[in-house]
């Protein structure tokens, strides 16, 4: 039966017809690979122009959608913002229910029942005292989970590109399906929390009254409060408040430690919460352990765009194409 793989089919309508009479059920894995690849190419065969065409759409439709967003994103960054968190939240849902990914649901479903009553927490006024380092905690909770799991999902797309799986007896595909299974889960979660964290880092910045994304704050900063929480930085025995190291900026503005922390890598914030001074992450984060935690940030931050639009202009050349008659 291999020898009937081999064999070089004629070209047209002749070779897909004796590729089609192929016997698909008395064939190896690799066999009925080769059978279907074969029947792929006989079938394009002669539409060398209509591919080319079909090219040229794409890349044309992928320049002109880039600079849209670009200048969409300059000039409307809210409404952007908010597109893209809808898009990166639901676009996998549609996925998931088609294919029928049953525990990417069910994590999906857990992530943002969590995520809606913490969000819900963020946005009321007036905001409750332990509300933001509810958020921060929940957030960075995540952030820390789905750096982990994509660390663990590239180890082992390593191991099996390096054949390290035999030493296990796990076959090459289960162990690449695993590793690539984590790395979208790490990178995916990834994404979206450190979107949800920037808008409620924002809004609950902007009900304290010590930030304003345009213009200048509603209220004066004292030196014994934290701009980030809200809540006293020094206090007595006696009193009621959040006791732990506080960290001064450049521009000498003193928060919490944790609050800042939050602010910047959680929340996504590169300047300071009263006064808007550029943070020097570098000096923040002078441990050389915590400084991949910057790097992972700023590449969910690169991510975003094909999470949330890639799947958006691949739709939309399909359908260019669908209208021109082009398959």
């Amino acid at each position: 039966m291999a020898a009937v793989v081999e064999v070089e089919v004629g070209g047209g309508a002749a070779g897909e017809r004796e590729l089609d009479e192929v016997d698909m059920s008395h064939l190896s894995p690799e066999e009925q690979w080769r059978v279907e690849h074969a029947r792929m190419h006989a079938k394009h065969r002669g539409h060398e122009a209509m591919h080319a065409e079909m090219v040229l759409i794409l890349i044309a439709t992928l320049v002109v959608a880039q600079l849209l967003l670009v200048q969409w994103k300059q000039r409307h960054p809210r409404s952007y913002n908010m597109v893209t968190l809808f898009q990166m939240w639901v676009v996998p849902l549609y996925f998931t229910v088609k294919l029928h990914w049953w525990r990417f649901l069910v994590i999906w479903t857990l992530f943002s029942a969590v995520t809606a009553f913490v969000t819900f927490r963020a946005t009321r006024k007036p905001l409750v005292q332990t509300t933001p380092r509810l958020v921060y905690k929940w957030f960075l909770l995540i952030y820390k989970i789905s750096y982990a799991t994509g660390i663990v999902g590239y180890m082992a797309v390593m191991f099996t590109l390096f054949g390290l799986n035999l030493l296990f007896k796990i076959k090459p595909e289960d162990a690449m399906d695993f590793g690539i299974s984590l790395l979208f889960y790490g990178l995916y979660y990834g994404v979206l929390e450190r979107d949800f964290a920037e808008m409620c880092a924002d809004y609950m910045a902007s009900t304290i009254g010590f930030y304003s994304e345009s213009g200048m704050p509603t209220k004066h900063l004292s030196d014994s409060v934290c701009a980030v929480c809200g809540q006293q930085i020094f206090v007595d025995v006696s009193e009621e408040g959040i006791i732990e190291n506080t960290y001064r900026l450049s521009c000498n503005h003193v928060f919490h430690e944790f609050c800042i922390r939050g602010w910047c890598i959680v929340g996504k914030k590169q300047t300071c919460p009263y006064c808007k001074e550029k943070v020097d992450l570098k000096r923040m984060f002078s441990n050389p352990w915590e400084r991949p935690h910057v790097m992972y940030g700023q590449l969910l931050d690169w991510l975003r765009y094909l999470v949330a639009w890639q799947p958006v202009i691949i739709g939309l050349v399909q359908g260019i194409n669908y209208i021109l008659g082009l398959e």
